[in-house]
């Protein structure tokens, strides 16, 4: 379930508790997309490690332990690393801070009502690329989003994230009408 912090997304929570208690679903994973920023990153050679490489363990994180980014490739592997003591830089998340602690809230929200919630932050530059992306590398079984319900010239000039998540994924996905959404028919 994408979630931006507004009132707006959070309009399919109700669905989510229904859906998620009436079906016995394992888990719900609430999702944040934060725009990545590159941030200045001094390098350190962990022990164990030889000059200008670093080992990654099968998830293809870092295998150096706390303070070493990893990143997320298949398989074992060894990665160039810049030399001890130079500066590379990093992508994380703007808000990644901001929310955490927001999808937190809303997770025991459901945890209170006996749903498994878990939070993921992701950090990207496209929304509906990054939600899209997610939920096939986990395998969802449903994307739940909330929508404007904006269509013609208004949908096209905000270039909806609901809209793009439907054209780019094949996971199934609810869209929640935001309350108070007056039909456009023509």
């Amino acid at each position: 379930m994408p979630l931006d912090g507004s009132k707006l997304a959070e309009c399919v929570l109700d669905h989510v508790e229904s859906i998620a208690s009436g079906c016995g679903t394992q888990e719900v994973i609430l999702v944040s997309v934060t725009e990545k920023i590159k941030v200045p990153q001094k390098v350190g050679r962990p022990e164990g490690e030889s000059a200008g490489f670093r080992a990654l363990d099968q998830s293809g994180m870092s295998a150096a332990g706390a303070g070493q980014v990893g990143f997320p490739l298949q398989g074992t592997l060894v990665g160039e690393m810049p030399p001890a003591g130079s500066t590379w830089t990093r992508a994380i998340g703007k808000m990644y801070s901001q929310a955490d602690k927001y999808l937190d809230r809303i997770q025991r929200r459901l945890i209170k009502k006996g749903i498994n919630a878990k939070t993921e932050v992701l950090c990207s530059n496209n929304v509906a690329e990054a939600i899209v992306d997610y939920a096939e590398h986990c395998q969802a079984d449903l994307i739940m989003m909330a929508s404007h319900g904006r269509g013609g010239v208004s949908r096209w000039a905000s270039g909806s994230v609901a809209d793009k998540v439907f054209r780019a994924t094949c996971v199934p996905l609810l869209l929640v009408r935001a309350p108070g959404c007056v039909p456009n028919i023509k």
